[in-house]
């Protein structure tokens, strides 16, 4: 069995890739992995070859409000897309394909 994750940022306001954005990948209190979004928002490898658990992904989007976003997943084999939408004051994500 084996777990990988891509991610992207977007920000809704303007419609646009978000590029920069540090993103970290935990485990428990350990970290496995770390990246910034490319100039199109995105991470197409954040980590690769991991056990299925549950991880902490934790965005720092660069938002007046919002400086941490943090969402806890359970991963179960297989590739796993988890986008987070920002926008000024809001911010959402879904399971991508």
């Amino acid at each position: 069995m084996s777990v990988s994750i891509s991610t992207h940022v977007l920000d809704t306001a303007t419609g646009k890739p978000t590029a920069g954005v540090h993103v970290e990948l935990f485990q428990g209190a350990g970290p496995v992995a770390s990246g910034q979004t490319n100039a199109d928002g995105r991470i197409a490898n954040l980590a690769d070859g991991l056990e299925p658990g549950k991880y902490s992904l934790i965005f720092h989007p660069p938002s007046p409000f919002f400086t941490r976003v943090e969402f806890e997943v359970d991963l179960v084999d297989g590739h796993h897309h988890i986008p987070l939408l920002v926008s000024p004051y809001g911010c959402a994500s879904y399971r991508g394909s």
